[in-house]
């Protein structure tokens, strides 16, 4: 005769499965070195931009520090502490690091190619609506926004920064 298995049951193994599978830990390593890489990305944008820019612009633009584009990239900086942390606490053996991997990749080659190429598309479309007299239609659109996407550069700012987080969280 086939065993029913009632709710109360289901609760009762997943707690014991759950507390023999894993230690209590207050804070999760991987999630913390991914949003704390993220932070000091954003954090960092206003800073290499003004020293980049500082023969041109003279003022701080701390717009920069919530905006997308820059260097270095956050979203690089974001998935590949994740990433890192998750290989550093569970080894490159697994299918999270696996996944976190991939994820990673992803995200990058997004950053430097599909989301640069449309700010760069979007730089030219505002090229070509200034150009259009006053009369037209849409010479009164809100320019688009071109800073979308990063460089390669930016990018891999993004991931050594990130790989330099996770692995100070870990020895730390």
């Amino acid at each position: 005769m086939d065993e029913v298995m009632t709710a109360a049951d289901s609760v009762s193994s997943l707690r014991t499965y759950s507390s023999q599978s894993s230690s209590f830990s207050p804070w999760n390593l991987p999630l913390l070195s991914a949003v704390l890489a993220c932070a000091i990305a954003q954090f960092l944008k206003p800073v290499t931009t003004w020293y980049m820019c500082r023969f041109k612009e003279k003022r701080w633009d701390s717009r920069r520090m919530v905006g997308s584009g820059g260097m270095p990239s956050s979203h690089s900086a974001l998935v590949t502490a994740l990433a890192s942390a998750i290989g550093f606490q569970e080894g490159v053996g697994g299918s999270m690091f696996a996944v976190a991997v991939v994820l990673a990749c992803v995200v990058m080659y997004d950053a430097s190619g599909v989301r640069l190429h449309a700010g760069r598309q979007a730089e030219l479309l505002n090229l070509i609506v200034c150009e259009l007299p006053p009369e037209h239609p849409v010479s009164t659109v809100k320019p688009l926004r071109d800073s979308l996407g990063h460089t390669p550069l930016q990018v891999i700012a993004g991931a050594v920064l990130g790989c330099i987080v996770a692995f100070i969280l870990r020895t730390s």
